[in-house]
């Protein structure tokens, strides 16, 4: 399948260390041709979701970007997560961010978030190749249905397309793992194992998921205690070297963000349904006329195929699973149990299953058909073996990547490019409160330098954090905290831009109604239901 003498090791992994043939770069190795391929797939497809969309690049397409890269842009500006601001994630995403925070100086909030989004899609396509490395010693067809699953898995695509921590969170988990394991085992070396542990930890200070694939490799450091511990000191050096300065500065804030904001309870929080959930699991978030019997049996499916390669490549070998089959699988079945135990749930989440899911899927079968004996298969029928399930894979992929890319030409609901109308109103360095920060970012209004100009980023997160987990629909309005906070913004505000979702995000009283009306008149409202406040008095260009 390689093109080379494949030698099988006491677990049954195959090492493809033969010369290459005659006349051929030692590195263009049908599997390096396939990470290749499969790489520039995968940047295709991230970068058809942005140039397709309108006001992907510099408009307005999530919420979340808007406090991931805003809080870069407040650090670089002298303003501390935590203490000054309510930020709901580990510090990761604002320090990755923070050289294209400093390089808004020159360029903008605008291009600055653009900038942003297209190293995040190159996080994304990092992936592919990184996950390739991990099972590559395993042959071409572990490669392929590895790094393809990964390149076309739909909500790793979408997730690629701005600045969100998942592209991030399984770009550090996969340098982690690559650098942990040495092809199915665990690395002897206690360099590597620390090494590889502190890339796992920073994955942390990006996204607590992180802990997930760190529990399955310090399960299987064990039962050598010494290996584990160094996995676990190179973890946690990973993840308090970033995150300490930030909890030394406000260490109860801290807690709030990221634990009575983030993963605490929440008040009559509505619950995400799972077959919504289980469509962006297995790939298919876009399947709307998939009915729930069809669903369900999607899922059956796959589950069937991942048990019965196991079991047989289990009876076939006769050895047990290797160690990186188990990292994959276990890692695995963690996510997706924490994908459906908590009411939350958001399309964007499961890009971090996709390498793991990959993996699943494809080092069974590649297990499976690379060690089947001579006695059972001839080695002619082992062969069309081999190249049959090649070029399955190849069609489902093309098949995949053709859907994905229709999915993706789909006309997206989202605010897309500023209004000239809201540059030309607002002065640059003007106090602009919102409900959405990611609109003033590309808007290039972000960063104001009025006295006493509120530094929120994050809204809702800031109503979870104030109020102990309430959101405006439940109540948040009626917490001291939440209704001061909001009051002392509306004071020092100049300009108020509200999306039409407002409500779920500002904690509205009647007291604070009154002063928007009293206080404010709307001047502007945009075809996407932008709506744009000056303070009375206040000069309108």
């Amino acid at each position: 399948m390689s093109g080379t003498l494949a030698r099988t090791s006491a677990d049954g992994s195959q090492d493809n260390s033969a010369e290459p043939r005659h006349g051929r770069p030692a590195w263009l190795t049908p599997v390096n041709l396939v990470i290749i391929i499969t790489t520039l797939v995968a940047f295709g497809l991230r970068l058809y979701y942005q140039v397709t969309r309108p006001g992907f690049l510099m408009g307005v397409t999530e919420y979340d970007d808007g406090p991931y890269f805003g809080s870069a842009v407040r650090l670089v500006h002298g303003s501390m997560p935590y203490r000054d601001f309510v930020l709901v994630q580990p510090p990761g995403i604002t320090l990755l961010m923070s050289p294209v925070g400093l390089l808004t100086y020159l360029t903008g909030t605008g291009w600055g978030l653009a900038i942003g989004r297209v190293l995040t899609l190159l996080a994304g396509t990092a992936s592919v190749p990184l996950a390739g490395l991990l099972v590559r010693h395993r042959g071409v067809l572990a490669v392929l249905i590895t790094c393809g699953v990964t390149a076309v898995y739909a909500d790793a695509v979408a997730a690629a397309h701005t600045v969100l921590v998942e592209p991030w969170l399984v770009l550090f988990c996969l340098i982690g793992a690559v650098t942990v394991f040495d092809g199915d085992r665990l690395s002897a070396s206690t360099k590597r194992l620390v090494w590889g542990g502190a890339a796992f930890g920073f994955a942390g200070a990006v996204e607590a998921w992180a802990i997930v694939p760190v529990l399955v490799v310090t399960a299987l450091c064990l039962p050598h205690l010494r290996r584990a511990a160094l996995f676990v000191a190179g973890v946690a050096a990973g993840f308090i070297i970033p995150v300490l300065p930030f909890a030394i500065a406000a260490p109860s804030q801290l807690y709030r963000s990221l634990i009575t904001a983030q993963v605490g309870y929440r008040a009559h929080a509505g619950r995400v349904g799972v077959l919504l959930r289980l469509k962006n699991i297995i790939g298919f978030p876009g399947t709307l006329g998939w009915s729930r019997t069809t669903v369900l049996l999607a899922v059956f499916a796959i589950l069937l195929l991942v048990l019965v390669t196991q079991v047989a490549a289990a009876l076939v070998t006769r050895k047990p699973q290797p160690t990186l089959d188990w990292f994959a699988t276990a890692t695995t079945v963690l996510i997706i149990i924490m994908f459906l135990w908590p009411p939350q749930f958001h399309y964007h989440f499961a890009a971090f299953l996709a390498p793991f899911l990959a993996m699943t899927l494809a080092l069974p079968i590649s297990r499976l058909l690379a060690n089947a004996p001579a006695s059972t298969v001839a080695p002619a029928a082992k062969r069309q073996l081999e190249w049959g399930a090649l070029g399955l894979s190849v069609v489902v992929l093309v098949v995949l990547v053709g859907a994905q890319a229709r999915f993706e030409s789909s006309a997206p609901k989202v605010i897309g490019p500023i209004p000239a109308t809201i540059e030309r109103v607002i002065p640059p360095g003007a106090c602009v409160l919102t409900d959405q920060v990611s609109v003033t970012l590309a808007a290039n209004r972000f960063v104001s330098n009025v006295p006493g100009c509120p530094r929120m980023i994050d809204s809702l997160g800031t109503d979870l954090a104030l109020s102990n987990g309430l959101k405006p629909q439940t109540g948040a309005a009626d917490v001291p905290k939440v209704a001061a906070f909001w009051n002392q913004a509306f004071s020092h505000a100049q300009y108020v831009i509200l999306t039409a979702t407002n409500p779920r995000r500002i904690a509205w009283s009647p007291p604070l109604l009154a002063y928007l009306n009293d206080h404010f008149d709307q001047v502007y409202r945009s075809p996407r239901k932008l709506l744009l406040y000056v303070r009375k008095g206040q000069s309108v260009r």
